[in-house]
Formats: structure tokens, sequence, C-alpha cells
């Protein structure tokens, strides 16, 4: 006899590994690595800082 196979589960993995396919197409794509992150938060923090360092002190009224 032939196997019994649900075709629900069957449509399931398969949207399951279309997604996953997707997934990592975007990975590749748009996708940026931990090291990358970190560096342009750091780079951020590290040009906020320099701005807030050349700011004139005290409201202007003087």
């Amino acid at each position: 006899m032939a196997e019994i196979i649900n075709l629900r589960t069957k449509r399931k993995e398969a949207a399951r590994r279309a997604a996953s396919a997707q997934a990592a197409e975007n990975a590749v794509k748009f996708g940026r690595t931990k090291a990358q992150v970190t560096l342009e938060a750091s780079e951020a923090a590290r040009r906020k800082a320099e701005l807030d360092g050349k700011k004139l002190d005290g409201d202007g009224s003087a």
C-alpha cells in the first residue's frame, strides 16, 4: 500500500521552506552584521559627543 500523507502538513512545510528561503535572501540583501550595527552605534555616539562638546554654554541672553 501507498503511504498516506497529510496534504495540509505538506503545504505548511512548503510554505515554511519558502519563507525561510525568502528570509535568507533578505538577510543577504538588507542585513547588517552585529559588528556593523555596533560600529555604527559607536560612531553615532562619538559624533553626538563631539557636537555636544562644541556647544556654547549659556542661554545667549548675556
